[in-house]
C-alpha cells in the first residue's frame, strides 16, 4: 500500500485569497475561543490555531465564505496572511534510534560485501575474505549465530581458479538456505566471470557449486517472490547492461528482459516486492552516476525509472511492517559512508535518515526485520581494518 501523502504537504498548491482566508479564519476563531480578535490575528498563539483551523478545514475540503459578517476590525492580518500563503510543511518522520553495533568479524586482512538472513530460527551471515577490496584468492565465508551475539563460521567456499566476490543469501520456497556469489576469473579468457549458487537444507552441509545465469553477467543479488526466483545480472565486459532473469528453482535461470538498462554503466542491484508490483534500486558508475529505481508489475517485462538524483553503492532495500521502505546505501557526499534511508517510491526520492559508524571502504549491508527492529550487517574500515559489523535499529511507529 503506497503512502498517502498529507493535505498539508508542500505538493499541495498554495491557499488562494490568503488575506480573505486570513480574516475569515480569525473571525472564526474569535467566535469559538475566549480572545479578542487582535490577539488571535496578532500574535504567535493565533498563527497556531489558525494553521490547526486550516488544516481541518483544509482535510474536510470544507468551503470557507467569501464575505464576512459584521464584526469588530481585525487587527493588521498581514503578518497571519503572510504565514498562510506558505503551504504547511509536514513534521519530520520520527527519528531512528540506533540501538546497537558490534564488531562480528575481522579474522581476514580484509573482510566485506555482506548479506544477512534468518534461516531455522538462526542468523546467518555471509561475506568474502581477501587479502584487499580486490586480490586474488578471495574466498566466501558463512557465519552463523543464536542470538547476534556469538558468531561462529559453519562455511567457506573457494575457487582455486578465482577470486570469489560479493556474497548473497536467500530462501527458497523448498526451505533451502541459498548462498549467490561470482568468481572473478584469474584468467579472464574466454571470459572474465560467472555466478554461482550453494544450497543448504541446514545451514551447516552445504551442496557443489551451481553456476546460474550467463558467463560475464554478473547475477548480484536474487530475490524469491512466490514460487519463482528473479534476479539482475550486469555485464562485466565493455557492452555495459543490465539483464532481468526469472527461474523456477534457483538452478536455471532464463532471460526475461535481454537489456532492462543501458544508460550511465548499471550494475548492482536490489529487488523487493509489495504485493506482485517489483521494486530494483539501482547503482550506475557511468556518466550520469545517480541511482535510480524502477517499478514494475507482473510479466515485470515493462519498468519505469525514477532517477533519485544521488549516488549510491551496494544498494539494497526493504519494506517495512507499517508499509515504509528502508534502502542501505553507500553515500558518496562528504564523508564516504554506510546510510540508512527513507525510499519514496512514488517520488523517486531517497533521504538518509541514520548514519551507521563507518567510513573509508564500507557498505554493501544486508537487512532484516527481527523481534520489531531492523538488522543491519554492513562492512566498515572507520576502525582502522576493514571488519563485520551488525546494527540494530528501532524505529517509533510510522505516520
Amino acid at each position: 500500500m503506497k503512502p498517502m501523502k498529507h493535505p498539508t504537504s508542500p505538493a499541495c498548491r498554495p491557499v488562494a485569497a490568503p488575506a480573505l482566508l486570513a480574516a475569515t479564519l480569525t473571525v472564526g476563531l474569535a467566535s469559538l475561543l475566549p480572545l479578542p480578535p487582535k490577539v488571535v490575528a496578532g500574535t504567535a498563539t493565533g498563527q497556531l490555531l489558525t494553521q490547526t483551523v486550516l488544516r481541518q478545514a483544509v482535510a474536510a475540503q470544507i468551503a470557507l465564505p467569501a464575505t464576512l459578517p459584521a464584526v469588530a476590525p481585525v487587527a493588521d492580518p498581514a503578518p497571519l496572511a503572510a504565514h498562510l500563503a506558505t503551504p504547511v510543511a509536514d513534521p519530520a518522520p520520527p527519528a531512528a534510534k540506533l540501538l546497537a553495533v558490534r564488531k562480528i568479524w575481522d579474522a581476514a586482512p580484509h573482510n566485506a560485501f555482506t548479506d544477512l538472513v534468518r534461516f531455522r530460527d538462526r542468523w546467518y551471515c555471509a561475506f568474502r575474505e581477501g587479502k584487499a577490496h580486490v586480490s586474488a584468492g578471495g574466498a566466501i565465508r558463512i557465519l552463523t549465530s543464536a542470538d547476534g551475539q556469538e558468531w561462529t563460521s559453519v562455511a567457506l567456499f573457494r575457487n582455486d581458479k578465482g577470486d570469489l566476490r560479493d556474497a548473497k543469501l536467500a530462501i527458497t520456497p523448498r526451505g533451502e538456505l541459498m548462498a549467490v556469489a561470482a568468481v572473478a576469473w584469474h584468467q579472464r579468457q574466454p571470459h572474465s566471470h560467472q555466478t554461482f549458487a550453494w544450497f543448504s537444507e541446514d545451514g551447516q552441509r552445504w551442496s557443489e557449486p551451481v553456476p546460474i545465469g550467463e558467463p560475464d553477467v554478473w547475477l548480484w543479488r536474487v530475490t524469491w517472490h512466490g514460487p519463482r526466483c528473479y534476479g539482475i545480472g550486469y555485464s562485466t565486459t565493455k557492452d555495459r547492461f543490465i539483464r532481468l532473469y526469472v527461474s523456477e528453482d534457483g538452478r536455471t535461470f532464463a532471460t526475461l528482459v535481454p537489456r532492462l538498462y543501458e544508460t550511465g554503466y548499471p550494475n548492482e542491484t536490489s529487488i523487493a516486492f509489495d504485493g506482485d508490483t517489483a521494486y530494483c534500486l539501482l547503482r550506475r558508475d557511468g556518466q550520469p552516476s545517480s541511482g535510480l529505481l524502477g517499478i514494475a508489475r507482473p510479466p515485470y517485462k515493462q519498468w519505469e525509472w525514477k532517477d533519485l538524483g544521488v549516488r549510491i553503492g551496494g544498494p539494497h532495500m526493504l519494506r517495512l511492517p507499517d508499509g515504509r521502505w528502508v534502502a542501505a546505501v553507500r553515500l558518496y557526499d562528504k564523508k564516504v559512508r554506510t546510510a540508512l534511508c527513507w525510499l519514496d517510491p512514488e517520488g523517486g526520492r531517497l533521504s538518509e535518515f541514520l548514519t551507521l559508524p563507518s567510513g573509508g571502504d564500507t557498505s554493501y549491508a544486508g537487512l532484516v526485520w527481527h523481534q520489531d527492529r531492523l538488522w543491519v550487517s554492513y562492512y566498515s574500515s572507520h576502525e582502522g581494518k576493514t571488519s563485520i559489523y551488525l546494527a540494530q535499529v528501532a524505529f517509533p511507529a510510522g505516520r
